[in-house]
């Protein structure tokens, strides 16, 4: 029962470092956004830095969407293997974030393709960074359910 309850809880662990992980992801998008318009910190009135509450949210809402099913097999991987480093969950983001462009690509019923370089890296640095809100949030622990399942039992003497 406890290994059920163990089971549960890291999934619900891990759904709260998806979450997080598409809201950094798209906090990052927002902001490459604004600087390629010339926003800078300097020139911020504190209604333009209010108007961020709702980009970052409804932006995570599709960063999520579109990343779900390469984001689910990095991090079934990663539970397996229970990596920890959060170098391979910045490389992993990179990966997922690559995985979507190339979807966008050959997919021609979407009228998003991205083409141009530094669009293409400013999405791939998002899944980067998402990668590394997700080691932040749940990934520093992955695998810990597994190790704990597979010890030998201690005995009281």
């Amino acid at each position: 029962m406890t290994r059920l309850i163990a089971y549960f809880v890291r999934c619900a662990v891990i759904l709260f470092g998806y979450v997080v992980a598409s809201l950094a992801a798209s906090a990052f998008l927002n902001i490459l956004f604004l600087a390629s318009l010339g926003y800078a910190p300097e020139h911020a009135h504190p209604t333009a830095t209010a108007s961020l509450y709702f980009p970052i949210p409804f932006v995570a809402l599709f960063v999520a969407y579109f990343a779900f099913v390469p984001a689910a097999i990095v991090i079934l991987i990663s539970e397996i293997l229970s990596r920890r480093d959060w170098l391979f969950y910045a490389l992993a983001g990179g990966i997922v974030a690559a995985a979507f462009l190339g979807f966008v690509h050959q997919n021609p019923d979407f009228n998003f393709d991205v083409t141009e370089p530094r669009a293409i890296a400013a999405v791939i640095g998002s899944g980067m960074v998402g990668g590394i809100a997700y080691w932040l949030s749940a990934g520093r622990w992955a695998g810990s359910w597994w190790q704990a399942a597979t010890s030998p039992e201690r005995s009281e003497s």
